[in-house]
């Protein structure tokens, strides 16, 4: 199976993705996440207006292996919230892109992001 890397996003090592519009980040977890962890049951997500740091968890994906920690690329305030993943959290695995978990307002980058290149060395 081709692991999917989008070129337009930024990532971070936790295997996050990020993608930056205007002053607005929508955030997800890769397809090497998805892959990695296998079928994902539940999703934890936080609430309209909570508040997320820079590389700090902000939600946890549970799947038949682990629980896990997914944290923020960015920081500010959580403007949306991709409430879908709740009832249906298998999207995830079905295009671990087009899933994205929240959209944030930005106060700040994390310093710690990767291009696609970078990622995908991580991910080898």
């Amino acid at each position: 199976r081709q692991m999917c890397i989008r070129d337009s996003l930024k990532y971070l090592e936790s295997h996050e993705w990020v993608e930056i519009s205007g002053n607005v980040a929508r955030i997800g977890i890769t397809d090497y996440a998805q892959n990695e962890l296998g079928d994902i049951v539940f999703v934890e997500l936080p609430s309209v207006g909570e508040s997320v740091v820079a590389d700090k968890e902000f939600a946890n994906v549970e799947s038949v292996k682990a629980v896990s920690p997914v944290n923020s690329p960015v920081s500010g305030k959580i403007i949306a919230v991709n409430g879908a993943l709740e009832d249906a959290p298998e999207m995830i695995n079905d295009d671990a892109f087009d899933a994205w978990f929240v959209e944030v307002e930005i106060t700040a980058l994390s310093d710690k992001l990767l291009d696609a290149a970078a990622y995908e060395k991580i991910c080898k």
